[in-house]
C-alpha cells in the first residue's frame, strides 16, 4: 500500500462521501484495505458501511454503489446500524 495511493483514495472520498452517503442503507465512507473473502487485501479501496446489503435487482435505479470512483475501488461491507457512543 502505497501513501500515494491512500492519498488518491481520500481526496476521491472526499469528493463522493456526500453523494454516497445519500443512498440507502449506507451509515459511513472510509478509506482502508479492501476486503475480500472475509480477508483484507493490501487494495487500498473507499469503504462503504451500510446497515445490511441488498441484491442489485431489488436497488432502484441510481441506488447501486458504484464498483470504481476515479479508479479506486469501492468495497461495501455489512456493518449494522452505527451509533455514536
Amino acid at each position: 500500500m502505497s501513501e500515494q495511493a491512500v492519498q488518491h483514495a481520500l481526496e476521491v472520498k472526499r469528493r463522493y462521501e456526500t453523494e454516497l452517503l445519500r443512498k440507502p442503507n449506507v451509515v459511513a465512507v472510509g478509506v482502508g484495505l479492501r476486503t475480500h473473502g472475509g480477508r483484507p487485501t493490501s487494495e487500498v479501496s473507499i469503504v462503504v458501511s451500510v446497515t445490511h446489503k441488498v441484491p442489485a435487482a431489488a436497488l432502484k435505479r441510481g441506488e447501486a454503489l458504484p464498483a470504481m470512483l476515479e479508479g479506486v475501488p469501492v468495497d461495501v461491507v455489512e456493518t449494522g446500524v452505527i451509533r455514536a457512543g
